[in-house]
């Protein structure tokens, strides 16, 4: 419950930042990672983890060579995630900073990127910055896996993002639906080429 309030005050205060009212399901954060190897020396980011539903299935599966780093523009979820999941890093700070945050921690390339970020709500310039430091952020053959809910789906901003990031990429997203999610969201997978 307490996640619940954090994350629906948060969304009050802030829209555009937060994007969601209520935090992913349980099925959706498995799906977020699943297939991901974490077992090996593989340094994974997670971006806005909000309070942490996606962090939780991160850090299950963290092997103890595994780095991972979630960074977020609120300063309470970040709070909330060095709290929780002390084998977690957790950052302050902007997704278009990736490139340099990797750097600082000697955790640059990344092998997996995930992200809760709400690219629908975020201005065009916003979403150009940070898809270009995610593709800068990857390793050759590394993932970036989002999600977009059904509803929003064929929207043309929505479109947009899928084209623009395929071309980054070098490669179109795999597809898969979770539909125990309020509201149900596509999970789209990239590989880096």
């Amino acid at each position: 419950m307490n996640e619940h309030l954090l994350m629906l005050g948060r969304f009050v205060r802030s829209p555009r930042t937060v994007g969601a009212v209520a935090p992913s399901s349980r099925a959706l954060a498995e799906e977020m990672v699943q297939g991901l190897d974490l077992s090996g020396a593989t340094n994974v980011v997670e971006l806005g983890p909000g309070t942490g539903v996606i962090t939780r299935a991160i850090a299950e599966r963290l092997g103890p060579d595994a780095r991972a780093l979630a960074v977020d523009v609120e300063p309470a979820f970040v709070a909330a995630i060095a709290r929780r999941f002390p084998r977690v890093e957790a950052v302050c700070g902007s997704a278009a900073d990736l490139p340099a945050l990797l750097r600082d921690r000697g955790m640059f390339p990344a092998q997996h990127i995930i992200s809760g970020l709400p690219f629908a709500s975020l201005a065009a310039e916003v979403t150009t910055r940070i898809l270009d430091a995610i593709v800068q952020s990857l390793e050759g053959g590394g993932t970036f896996t989002t999600f977009q809910y059904v509803n929003g789906y064929p929207t043309p901003l929505a479109k947009a993002f899928r084209q623009g990031l395929s071309e980054r990429m070098g490669s179109a997203p795999s597809r898969r639906v979770v539909w125990r999610n309020l509201p149900p969201a596509f999970v789209l997978t990239w590989r880096h080429r």
